[in-house]
């Protein structure tokens, strides 16, 4: 006969249940709320954000998120960190251009998801207040310090000089992503995601050329 279970502490009743993961009950009730939290924003944006959507969502207290986090800033920054992390991994094939090409094509294959669809428009647009320009601004510089790495490699495997600002040129590589994204809603396939690196190249090459 199989024992019937109780909700835990932190867990509400009737909520949905949450698929067993490795690390115990604080990793499952993390990860319960952090993708709660994302769903949340991709369908409401930061401003209707409550502890109480998310515990309502995840199945945990509202309490228990606010005591764990703090803010939901906190709350925010870290369901986003965490979902590019899994989503956009940073790539170490041996050469900076396959480099560019796995990290872009990562990039895509996320943003143009329904998920990360969701949260790229609801990063972009709308009204900021200070805690959430601060939220977005570390995100981003979360972002672009990890991805600064296959800059680096780069430089110490002699593909490039130093004197190049990693996080500009990650900008360049992203920015025809959200520009097609948000704007011109235009295919995003591998022959434009390889036109973007060697457009790049080329200009990082040219910007490091003696006078």
């Amino acid at each position: 006969m199989t024992p019937k279970t109780t909700p835990s502490e932190g867990e509400s009743k009737g909520a949905v249940v949450v698929q067993r993961r490795l690390g115990g009950r604080s990793a499952r009730v993390r990860h319960a709320v952090l993708q709660a939290t994302l769903v949340a924003l991709g369908e409401m944006g930061p401003d209707a954000l409550t502890f109480s959507e998310v515990g309502r969502r995840s199945g945990v207290h509202a309490t228990s998120i606010q005591r764990r986090w703090g803010s939901r800033e906190n709350v925010i920054l870290d369901a986003l960190l965490d979902a590019s992390n899994l989503r956009i991994a940073i790539p170490d094939t041996g050469t900076l251009r396959e480099d560019m090409i796995s990290l872009v094509r990562s990039l895509t294959n996320y943003v143009t998801s329904t998920l990360g669809d969701g949260i790229v428009r609801m990063m972009a647009g709308g009204r900021d207040n200070p805690a959430l320009a601060a939220t977005r601004a570390a995100f981003y510089k979360a972002r672009f310090d990890s991805a600064g790495v296959i800059i680096d490699r780069a430089i110490s495997r002699g593909e490039l000089r130093r004197g190049i600002e990693p996080k500009l040129v990650l900008e360049i590589l992203c920015g025809p992503i959200y520009f097609r994204v948000l704007m011109t809603r235009e295919l995003i396939d591998d022959r434009f995601i390889e036109a973007i690196v060697d457009v790049a190249l080329e200009g990082i090459q040219r910007s490091l050329a003696p006078d």
